[in-house]
């Protein structure tokens, strides 16, 4: 039975034009026209008429990327099952908040090591050497964040990062941002976070690594299936990814409305440099926003971060670039070219150098390093809306970067999403009109570090004396 558990984020319905439909019944599919026999030589048949008379290449491709809109018109049933696609922030949230809902869900994941997108912790044996390499921390402003954080810090999940953060500008010089409002990290690092989320839930589903690579709606259902293989049936689906594999899986779902804003999607690419140190670097700070250097945007130490700052053993570090160093190095992340990968190490350890100020040559040189390249990494424009819905298809979107581009914002949108779709279950999908969002919203740029936004955090960095600290020696 479903529930009613209402967020404060208010949704307003948007008013679409009526689009070209396909509406889904039980009626099985017609079968395909024969195919045309070969010519007696082998070679294809000549067309019908001339060259002339013929579709040309752009009116084709302009055919192609033109979809017809699906409509389903199939009562939604007694007890309704969503289909989440990505297991970040946002699509684990929207879960949670389904199930708080009474709405049964599964969430397909592609990750081999866990879930949580950006909440991303990579785990080096034997000694181990832990690293946080993606969200580095994040801020809460929003009370409903707020709440559910206060969860999180009572289960022992997340805790307060007391640790000195500030802003490194070239040449060694650090000072120290106000503690204006609360960072948090994850206690074991970012991941763990994530993998625990779904451990207390009963209606949630989860399956990973599973590439969702297929959508077809077939009698009042989405079908979701990975290179052939079926994964389930689904009342409605949510696209809780982005990126060119989210703009490849619904450029022929059926849903142009929902495939159109995702398109507009802008997205920065960024490099993370993990590297372990056998000695300290002896430098005061904990993590710190980098000025003035190409290559670098954020460095932090993960072993004080994570340990203590009595902690024995190898320092892990994780480097970040800027989003301009990312795209003039942007290569295919699938398969880094090791000339890249080298090219890019070296450019960021010498800006590290440069960062704190260090004679060329003269940092310590890193027993274990590894380079990442988040190609989709942070987005750079958003359409400001919670979540984006499509009542005729059973179709939605929610993630960061609908709203902005941090865990807050992921958390958010996908709460929102949750509640939208299970009002949209509880109307029995009879007005659908009502229940349209952010279908045609315009995008605007967004504003933020490279590596994300922080809000409640000050960047009007303390001028006190015992706020600065010169790092050259």
């Amino acid at each position: 039975m479903l529930c009613s558990f209402h967020s404060p984020l208010r949704l307003h319905p948007l008013k679409t034009h009526k689009p070209l439909t396909i509406i889904c019944s039980s009626q099985p599919k017609p079968p395909p026209p024969p195919k045309k026999r070969a010519a007696a030589d082998g070679r294809r048949p000549s067309p019908r008429f001339g060259k002339k008379h013929g579709a040309s290449r752009r009116s084709v491709l302009k055919k192609t990327f033109k979809q017809e809109q699906v409509s389903f018109t199939t009562p939604i049933s007694d007890d309704p099952i969503v289909g989440i696609i990505g297991g970040g922030m946002a699509g684990l949230a929207c879960a949670l908040f389904l199930e708080k809902r009474g709405v049964r869900s599964t969430v397909f994941d592609t990750g081999i090591h866990g879930l949580g997108g950006r909440l991303g912790t990579r785990v080096v044996d034997p000694q181990p050497l832990i690293f946080d390499h993606a969200a580095q921390f994040f801020t809460a402003s929003d009370p409903q964040f707020v709440g559910l954080v206060q969860g999180w810090l009572e289960q022992g999940l997340v805790r307060e990062w007391q640790g000195m953060i500030g802003e490194l500008e070239v040449g060694g010089n650090f000072a120290q941002l106000p503690s204006s409002s609360p960072r948090y990290i994850g206690a074991n690092g970012m991941r763990p976070v994530a993998d625990s989320l779904l451990s207390q839930a009963r209606m949630i589903n989860v399956k990973r690594p599973c590439w969702i690579s297929k959508l077809e709606p077939f009698n009042g259902m989405w079908h979701l299936s990975e290179n052939g293989k079926p994964h389930g049936k689904f009342d409605a689906i949510v696209i809780a990814h982005n990126g060119k594999c989210a703009n490849r899986l619904l450029a022929s779902s059926g849903l142009p409305l929902v495939y159109g804003q995702m398109k507009r999607l802008e997205l920065s690419s960024i490099w993370a440099l993990l590297a372990a140190f056998e000695d300290p670097l002896q430098i005061p700070f904990e993590g710190a926003f980098v000025k003035g250097v190409d290559s670098v945007s954020w460095m932090a130490n993960n072993t004080t971060k994570l340990q203590g700052s009595q902690s024995k053993g190898p320092h892990c570090w994780t480097f970040l670039s800027t989003a301009a160093y990312g795209k003039r190095n942007k290569v295919p992340q699938e398969n880094l070219p090791t000339a890249t990968a080298e090219k890019v190490k070296a450019g960021m350890l010498s800006g590290v150098e440069h960062a704190l100020g260090l004679p060329k040559g003269s940092l310590q040189s890193p027993f274990y390093t590894r380079i990442q390249l988040w190609g989709a990494a942070l987005p750079t424009n958003t359409p400001g809306v919670p979540c984006i819905f499509d009542p005729l298809g059973r179709a939605g979107i929610c993630g960061d970067w609908l709203l902005g581009s941090n865990v807050e914002s992921a958390a958010l949108s996908g709460i929102a999403l949750a509640n939208h779709i299970a009002d949209y279950f509880q109307s029995s999908g009879d007005r659908p009109e009502e229940f349209a969002v952010g279908l045609r919203n315009e995008f605007q740029n967004l504003k933020g570090h490279d590596i994300g936004q922080f809000p409640g955090m000050e960047f009007e960095t303390q001028t006190a004396t015992e706020q600065a600290y010169e790092l050259t020696t």
